[in-house]
């Protein structure tokens, strides 16, 4: 409790009776920066990546560290000096890595941001080796990593905070008593948490021991550690956050502000700055506040202050601080025009901040407006489950000034279940917002991803959303708008052709790995060109999903280049096509009778697990069809479909909780099993009423996409759902 009251006590005396004093050297006595030159990146993939480009323009000697799933990883070959970890678990053993560090001539750890960033025993255990933390002093993060204790701290320094419970008594029971006093809904949260992982809402007292149970397994899995603390669930929040600097003279900045309202799974995938339909009182107010939370700990370096602001009063309260350089920092490096792990360096070098507080304020009017999409390897359309598989194709949007791409992936390029599955962040500035998002909306349109399923098309849409465009953001945004980001997509006679001519086409060039097509092509000599049948259908990635309408194309090549297509049953035809097709571009173009189509074709051969499929970009959309046999094949070949009973794994995943018995009854949207990748927690359930007949799985199993979890007795629950 002495450090406790030390720290009320120096915040108290920050209290706003007067304006604090930034950018004075009066709190600690100047000292003569030591440059470092070589230093340790104890994190992966894009964050590596983006600390070692930054440490190589300043001519300091990166060592990067990888484990056996990433030894083939861009990071891990980014820098001649590299070293093995081993097992997945190996970028968390702090003792470790800092033997690492001291045997490799290491001055200093860039712990980057995650993993152990915002760990103070690690940080601790940095400097008793003698090894520079690349961050804020340990008691700083250990003050600011509980949320408990950074709120009494915050309070006391004059920052409002959101009510609720902050305590240590953790029994359900009282966890409840609590919620029932704060008044539902409630936002139950761990203590220790991050990112949103171990985050919850109940919104009635009867779902209340469901969402804490699962918030506190989350919060096990990703922190190991399951205190929560029990806070009001404001209705129609925004999520405000403030960029923060702070060096060892006493001198703080704001960096301005990022809106981070657009998420899913309590986790962003659109941030920008400033944050649009916001009062110049409430930013300079938000800013002022960052800076008072900042100064009432002793922070030094980077740290981003969060805030949750109430649309519906226009109060703001703050939620916690982030002791790191956040993954969005993109976004505020954009409008400053300035390198912020360049300034990390520059504190733990002992050096003053680059800037003063007016001279920001003038960068960010000068610059306009910027905005960040994080690209991941999921699927919106099952609740944003994580897709894993190899990347056959990426494609980029130009580069230039006001465009920039973060990303740890490139072409040919493993996304696994062991990590984050972020493939890259897209960054783009304008003068202003409006123009900005057109801009984004652009760069997205030329974002080419085939291999794993990604929410690029997802972002396009929330980029075109009209209470997006008009900033009308919040954190329920997705789903008080889902009617029209989840809209079906609809696929045109024209793309069915395309993609049929495409077929034809990449099975005849030599480079191409597609199976040969199926076809009414008689054996023997004939001459005569015959029509090719092509079926073809949308892709469903879910497991559990009823298999989707099948379309049977018939492709003619009557002369080079030249194509008819036609469709059974109907009286679509498309005569006389004019087709280009380049196999090292993977460029088709064919002129239909109403329009020139132009397409990206990647044709994908089948798996042991999976169909071929064939992936279209084409006019800024993505689509992507799977090859099937014609109709009229099972039936000579005497097979058909099986019918299933069972719900399926959609990805690959460990198996947290079993939820049902055999023979138990089940309710339709009712939890059957409980799965974890890509350190997410996903609920599969009942796709309808019926009978469990078999569990097939047991908690603590690790299964492969598809894999069978729970068999029903009723043939109606074939179906599932997550």
């Amino acid at each position: 409790m002495s450090t406790l009251r030390a720290l009320r006590g120096s915040a108290a005396a920050l209290l706003p009776k007067r304006k604090l004093r930034l950018n004075s050297t009066a709190a600690r006595p100047p000292t003569n920066p030591e440059p470092l030159r070589s230093i340790l990146i104890a994190n992966r993939g894009e964050i590596a990546l983006r600390v070692g480009r930054t440490a190589s323009q300043y001519g300091i000697r990166t060592t990067t560290l990888y484990t056996d799933p990433d030894r083939l990883s861009q990071h891990a070959n980014s820098s001649p000096f590299a070293i093995n970890l081993g097992s997945t678990d190996q970028y968390l053993n702090g003792e470790r890595i800092i033997q690492v560090a001291k045997e490799n001539g290491c001055e200093a750890i860039h712990p980057g941001y995650g993993f152990l960033s915002e760990n103070a025993a690690f940080a601790k255990a940095c400097t008793d080796a003698g090894v520079k933390f690349i961050g804020p002093p340990w008691k700083a993060i250990e003050a600011m990593g509980d949320k408990s204790r950074s709120k009494e701290i915050m309070i006391a320094a004059g920052v409002p905070c959101i009510p609720g419970y902050h305590g240590a008594e953790q029994d359900p029971a009282y966890l409840a008593e609590q919620a029932e006093e704060v008044g539902y809904p409630v936002l139950l949260k761990a203590v220790k948490g991050g990112g949103g992982k171990g985050m919850r809402i109940a919104r009635t007292a009867e779902e209340f021991a469901q969402q804490l149970d699962s918030a506190k397994s989350e919060a096990r899995s990703s922190f190991g550690d399951d205190v929560m603390l029990v806070e009001k669930y404001i209705t129609t929040p925004r999520h405000i956050e403030v960029q923060v600097f702070a060096d060892q003279h006493g001198n703080c900045v704001a960096l301005g502000e990022r809106d981070c309202s657009i998420q899913r799974r309590h986790q962003k995938i659109l941030e920008e700055s400033p944050a649009p339909n916001l009062a110049e009182s409430v930013r300079q107010d938000l800013w002022e506040k960052a800076r008072q939370a900042a100064l009432a700990v002793g922070y030094e370096g980077a740290g981003t202050v969060e805030f949750i602001f109430d649309n519906d009063s226009g109060e703001f309260f703050f939620m916690e601080m982030n002791t790191r350089l956040q993954v969005e920092h993109p976004v505020t490096e954009m409008v400053t025009g300035e390198d912020l792990v360049r300034w990390q360096i520059i504190v733990a070098e002992g050096g003053k901040l680059p800037l003063t507080q007016a001279d920001v304020e003038e960068r960010i009017k000068e610059r306009g407006h910027a905005i960040e999409a994080r690209i991941y390897a999921e699927d919106p359309s099952m609740n944003f489950v994580p897709s894993t598989g190899k990347l056959v194709h990426l494609r980029t949007p130009p580069l230039s000034e006001g465009v920039r791409i973060d990303a740890g992936f490139i072409e040919g390029d493993e996304v696994s279940s062991h990590y984050d599955p972020m493939i890259a962040k897209l960054i783009v500035s304008r003068p202003d917002r409006a123009s900005a998002l057109q801009k984004m909306a652009a760069a997205l349109e030329q974002y080419e991803i085939a291999g794993v399923v990604t929410n690029i098309d997802f972002l396009k849409r929330c980029c075109r959303s009209p209470g997006f465009i008009a900033g009308e953001v919040e954190t329920g945004y997705i789903d008080k708008h889902r009617e029209e980001l989840f809209a079906e997509q609809q696929i045109t006679d024209d793309i069915y052709a395309q993609a049929a001519i495409g077929l034809f086409l990449s099975s005849q060039s030599a480079a191409s790995t597609t199976a040969p097509l199926p076809s009414t092509q008689p054996l023997g000599f004939a001459r005569t060109p015959q029509p090719h049948a092509v079926t073809l259908s949308p892709t469903s990635t879910d497991p559990n999903a009823p298999t989707p309408p099948t379309k049977t194309l018939y492709v003619l090549q009557t002369a080079p280049g030249i194509f008819s297509v036609t469709f059974p049953g109907s009286p679509q035809t498309f005569e006389n096509l004019t087709t280009t097709f380049s196999p090292s571009t993977k460029t088709l173009t064919t002129y239909f009778p109403h329009t020139r189509l132009s397409s990206t074709l990647i044709a994908t051969p089948p798996s042991a697990t999976s169909a071929s499929t064939i992936t279209l970009f084409t006019r800024g959309t993505s689509y992507t069809l799977t090859l099937s046999p014609p109709p009229f094949l099972p039936k000579l070949l005497n097979s058909g479909p099986v019918a299933s009973n069972s719900v399926k794994a959609p990805m690959p995943c460990k198996i947290l909780r079993v939820m049902v018995k055999e023979g138990e009854e089940v309710k339709k949207g009712q939890a059957l099993v409980v799965i974890e990748s890509m350190k997410m927690e996903t609920t599969i359930r009942s796709p309808g009423d019926a009978v469990v007949g078999r569990v097939k799985v047991r908690e603590g199993e690790m299964c492969k996409a598809g894999t069978a979890v729970v068999e029903f007795e009723e043939e109606d629950g074939a179906e599932g759902t997550t």
